[in-house]
């Protein structure tokens, strides 16, 4: 978000430099289908701009506020050069579960291609990462940024929040 990076931007560079991507979650976390159009870009212009200053880097992908997307949203994001992502796998962090509770979660829910939602002001995620980074490579998943598991041309988008590959297209993922 755009507020956290104004309140942390050393942070956000650290995360940058180590390779991680920082993409776009909106400016001040609104419900964005409630937003016109001109706002919902406002959201993600601040944003983006906000974390390209720190970086240097322009975010291309956008994680709407809540999971809470229309294809407005989507149509509208894509018009502002990002791809609008989903999770298939929450954490549940935010609920301030153990890490325990957290690890077993994701990685009984985990899958080929899965997105897991976690939140950088979860208390018990920097505990629960280490083992769960630990049995999903144990597991044989590789651990991929976002930009390299998504579909960027010729795909659908499900109610669940999954890339589809539409029919008859040549289309490849990045991955």
């Amino acid at each position: 978000m755009g507020e956290w990076v104004d309140k942390y931007p050393e942070s956000v560079k650290q995360l940058s430099d180590a390779g991680h991507e920082v993409m776009n979650h909106s400016n001040t976390h609104p419900h964005m289908p409630k937003l016109s159009k001109e706002k919902m870009r406002e959201e993600l212009t601040e944003c983006s701009n906000k974390i390209e200053s720190v970086t240097g880097v322009k975010p291309i992908l956008f994680r709407a506020p809540y999971g809470d997307y229309n294809n407005e949203v989507v149509g509208t994001m894509r018009e502002c050069g990002c791809y609008t992502i989903q999770w298939d796998v929450d954490s549940l962090d935010w609920k301030d579960l153990s890490a325990a509770e957290i690890t077993k979660r994701v990685t009984e829910k985990i899958k080929p291609g899965s997105i897991v939602l976690f939140h950088n002001a979860a208390k018990h995620t920097p505990e629960a990462l280490p083992g769960i980074l630990e049995k999903l490579k144990s597991d044989g998943y590789k651990i991929v940024p976002i930009s390299q598991l998504i579909y960027a041309d010729n795909y659908s988008i499900d109610n669940e929040g999954r890339q589809h590959l539409n029919e008859g297209a040549g289309g490849t993922s990045q991955e």
